[in-house]
């Protein structure tokens, strides 16, 4: 895209995000490119763990420039297996 005779570089982001359902009182863990459409997409039963609620809301997300970088990340904060560690990452995003 050229913007005003300028090269504009358009940098795709992807994200690792952590989602929470107060009605299930759980967390869910992933990544995406479009972290907006995937949070769509978990909201209207496109995905099976989160389809059995419609209270979905992003508490938690942290941006990489690689696919393969999210994933590590989102596979990475899966293996501590501990929601105190999820509770702490988002009570320190500040």
């Amino acid at each position: 895209m050229i913007l005003f005779g300028y090269f504009h570089l358009y940098q795709t982001m992807f994200y690792t995000y952590i989602l929470y359902s107060s009605s299930l009182n759980k967390y869910y863990i992933g990544s995406c490119q479009n972290i907006e459409q995937r949070l769509n997409d978990h909201l209207n039963s496109r995905s099976k763990f989160t389809r059995t609620a419609k209270d979905w809301v992003i508490k938690y997300f942290e941006t990489f420039h690689t696919r393969s970088e999210a994933y590590q990340r989102e596979m990475q904060i899966k293996k501590m297996k501990s929601r105190k560690y999820i509770e702490n990452l988002i009570a320190t995003k500040g």
